[in-house]
């Protein structure tokens, strides 16, 4: 069983509406990934894989923590997390306009949608939990700049059930595990995707950075 979870009502509304969805196989629901309640019909426990695909940039990082102990909450012992993200540096971050910085690599876009660019040692502590041992606060520790050594990840896929996950709210939430343990991933695999693409019609190049990694519950 497959679980599809986006935070706008809208996106839930037009995969429920495909001809071929069938609630047998794939179950659509609106979720946010930062709130402290689990996606409806999902218990803890109960997850082989959790796509993250440009979703956990969405998020204030003040809402890091709750995320990542959703994710915990969530995956099964030995469950992964199949990451990818906007990397520091990208054209996306770079073509940023006047007033639209929000605080240190963290903008809005003018669909009013936000992003925030990520270093690969910054993402290796969060997930790994050091970034949430400064102090017990939600809040995280200053910002360790992406290594230059770029390399490419192949996620492997090796279970029966997996999630998706929505994009959040622009409110803030006291973090919970539910047991009271903490959620510290094994990095599996973290690097750092940089590539040169061309529009030919416009003789433009465009230098892209994203990060991506399987991060690995114990």
């Amino acid at each position: 069983m497959v679980y599809a979870c986006d935070f706008s009502p809208k996106a839930v509304e037009l995969i429920r509406e495909a001809e071929a969805y069938d609630e047998e196989h794939l179950r659509a629901e609106v979720w946010d990934v930062s709130s402290r309640e689990l996606p409806p019909g999902l218990e803890e426990g109960t997850v082989d894989v959790v796509i993250m695909v440009f979703i956990f940039s969405a998020l204030h990082p003040s809402q890091w923590k709750q995320a990542v102990e959703n994710m915990w909450r969530l995956l099964k012992p030995g469950g992964e997390i199949c990451f990818r993200d906007y990397g520091r540096g990208d054209l996306a971050q770079v073509r940023m306009k006047k007033g639209r910085w929000m605080e240190e690599n963290f903008y809005i876009r003018g669909d009013g949608t936000r992003v925030y660019f990520f270093g690969q040692d910054e993402l290796k502590d969060i997930w790994s939990g050091e970034t949430f041992r400064n102090g017990g606060t939600d809040e995280p520790r200053p910002k360790d700049e992406t290594k230059e050594n770029a390399v490419s990840t192949t996620f492997d896929d090796k279970t029966n059930e997996s999630a998706t996950c929505g994009q959040p709210s622009d409110e803030n939430h006291e973090s919970t595990t539910g047991s009271g343990t903490e959620a510290r991933f094994e990095i599996a695999s973290l690097g750092v995707d940089r590539r040169l693409l061309i529009n030919r019609h416009k003789q433009l190049k465009m230098y892209r950075c994203w990060m991506q990694g399987r991060f690995r519950k114990p």
